[in-house]
């Protein structure tokens, strides 16, 4: 608090959900948020930054260790495999943020949850879904071994 002099230092940070439209170009990708940035609800854009690192591994591993050549078309999978569970998880964001918390925010009155929230209180088993869906993501990401990678490794 010494540093600051007056308030006027101080600036709110500017939170938007949006996505590049090419994550690549020749000789760079960019992943995670540099390629789609994440609303803070759910928190869950580190999850979807892991999970691409791990499908551009997956996808790259052949080239990146020399036994191939790394293309755009390669590149270009990346995107292709983690492009739609971004616009999945970002469209239940920004209806997160809309329907529920700019109500709150708003004080607009009485909140009443939907109708498929009300579902676990009657239902308890389905309380771990959405638990599940944003912490392991819409497609989810195992790191597969060279013998199972895209491009075949040499023999």
């Amino acid at each position: 608090m010494d540093e600051l002099k007056s308030f006027d230092e101080v600036s709110l940070l500017t939170v938007a959900v949006d996505r590049l439209p090419l994550w690549h170009k020749p000789a760079l990708l960019c992943i995670g948020d540099a390629a789609h940035a994440m609303s803070p609800v759910g928190g869950v854009g580190i999850n979807l930054a892991i999970q691409d690192a791990i499908a551009a591994a997956n996808i790259l591993a052949v080239s990146l260790s020399g036994k191939g050549p790394l293309s755009d078309q390669l590149l270009a999978q990346v995107q292709k495999r983690r492009e739609w569970p971004t616009k999945v998880i970002q469209g239940i964001q920004v209806i997160i943020q809309k329907r529920m918390i700019s109500r709150v925010l708003g004080g607009t009155g009485k909140i009443v949850p939907p109708w498929f929230l009300r579902l676990f209180i009657y239902f308890p088993v389905l309380r771990r879904l959405p638990a599940r869906l944003m912490g392991l993501g819409v497609r989810r990401e195992r790191v597969t071994s060279p013998a199972r990678a895209i491009i075949p490794v040499e023999k």
